[in-house]
């Protein structure tokens, strides 16, 4: 008996089907599966919000602390005393910030009602220029909404839980101190997971604390200079504080892309309060100048390729982070992206992931040498 051609295309198309429904299936499941442990792990992490904050502070600070750790040994010193002088630099710098800030914001909080009393006055007088022009507003609302404390709320917030999580410093100070004192021993045991199990463990280590390191160091120079010429900008002018605004310069630079704003804001209100609008327009004026010079000029010549993140995902990992780890997530929002972007980049089937975090640049570069992207196995 012959066989019906046309019967066996049809079981051979329905068996072909029914394999890539099935394979199809497997997909959607395992992307469900993936989809529902990240947010296990978000969820997670969120909730250990505290102690991971206090760790990755550290970590991150045990690895800028290698590089002088390093320098001194290579000059001879020993490496426990190399160690100790680091991380009493580290200590002295963290005091010290720390008794500056708290001196600046009990002195403001105590010339809060002589500023109250003025910023009232300025209210009531734009207030009646307004009703002058036919337009009348409730003034009791806006005493209710405009006041010193509200204006520096959302930017002293930011600084107190900085704050908070710096009264954590001995804990902090005992990671960097294990981290440091055992780097050499973490070093030669990632050579021998290497070498007996044939991965690049080593290497990807070492791109990652070479990259956080570059960028935090350069970072920190970034931030030292707009610090240094927002304080000499608004002691020309007078301003009240320049120091506080300059230090709060300094520390929310760290912030991409919002941290000059927030750190702008509450400077360029209490410059109106104490200086009126000219001295509130020098003040915004020299905030405007000094952002864009360091912002558009200083920061990408230093910075190069230490980043290798496009502006938008710069932009969304802060908005990430901040979310999962609060005020330390956005400080850290830059360095965590790195390090993920490395570690997707070490998997063909996660590459793609890491070339979308990744800068117009190095795609063109990849677009333009596509065996640049088959070399990281």
């Amino acid at each position: 008996m012959r066989a019906n051609p046309l019967g066996k295309i049809l079981y051979l198309y329905r068996k072909q089907h029914f394999k890539l429904a099935k394979k199809k299936k497997g997909r959607s499941g395992s992307t469900l599966v993936n989809l529902a442990a990240f947010v296990i792990v978000i969820a997670g992490v969120m909730a250990a919000q505290g102690i991971i904050t206090t760790t990755l502070l550290a970590l991150f600070i045990g690895i800028i602390c290698v590089q002088p750790v390093l320098w001194l040994y290579k000059r001879k010193v020993n490496h426990t005393l190399a160690v100790v002088i680091v991380l009493t630099g580290i200590m002295v710098l963290f005091f010290g910030l720390g008794a500056i800030l708290g001196q600046s914001f009990n002195s403001f909080a105590n010339d809060a009602p002589l500023y109250g009393a003025k910023l009232r006055e300025i209210m009531n007088n734009t207030l009646d220029s307004l009703a002058r022009l036919g337009i009348h507003v409730d003034n009791r609302s806006w005493e209710q909404k405009i006041d010193p404390g509200k204006i520096m709320n959302y930017t002293a917030s930011i600084l107190s839980e900085l704050g908070g999580i710096m009264s954590n410093a001995f804990l902090i100070f005992f990671i960097v101190m294990f981290l440091l004192l055992e780097r050499a021993s973490l070093r030669l045991k990632a050579k021998v997971i290497a070498r007996y199990y044939h991965t690049n463990n080593l290497r990807v280590m070492t791109t990652i604390g070479e990259s956080i390191r570059g960028y935090l160091g350069l970072k920190t120079i970034i931030s030292l200079i707009t610090g240094v010429l927002i304080w000499l900008w608004l002691l020309i002018f007078d301003i009240d504080y320049a120091l506080l605004w300059g230090m709060v310069a300094f520390l929310l630079n760290y912030i991409p892309n919002i941290g000059s704003i927030i750190a702008g804001v509450p400077a360029v209100l209490f410059a109106l309060v104490q200086a009126g609008p000219a001295g509130a327009g020098w003040a915004t004026l020299g905030y405007v100048v000094v952002n864009m010079v360091v912002g558009n000029i200083i920061e990408p010549r230093m910075m190069g390729k230490n980043m290798g993140l496009s502006t938008l995902i710069v932009f969304l990992s802060l908005i990430f982070w901040g979310f999962v780890l609060g005020t330390v997530g956005m400080f850290l929002s830059v360095p965590l992206t790195m390090v993920f972007k490395i570690l997707l980049e070490q998997n063909p089937k996660t590459r793609w992931i890491s070339i979308l975090l990744g800068s117009e640049k190095e795609a063109k570069e990849l677009y333009a040498h596509p065996h640049k992207a088959a070399e990281v196995e």
